[in-house]
């Protein structure tokens, strides 16, 4: 059991073979972090400017 079996692990490495005793590492997925958009406020309404009357 050694460099030379093919059932060990070392024996994969050194063929360069894959199986069970030597599993292929899975690629992870980059999945870019959902952080929520904070919400926008809602602008402050200005009131409207005050007319005044003209006395003639």
């Amino acid at each position: 059991m050694g460099r030379g079996d093919k059932k060990s692990r070392k024996g994969k490495i050194q063929m360069g073979s894959y199986g069970v005793t030597r599993p292929r590492k899975t690629k992870k997925k980059v999945v870019a972090a959902a952080t929520p958009k904070p919400a926008k406020k809602a602008a402050a309404k200005k009131a409207p400017a005050k007319k005044t009357a003209k006395k003639s």
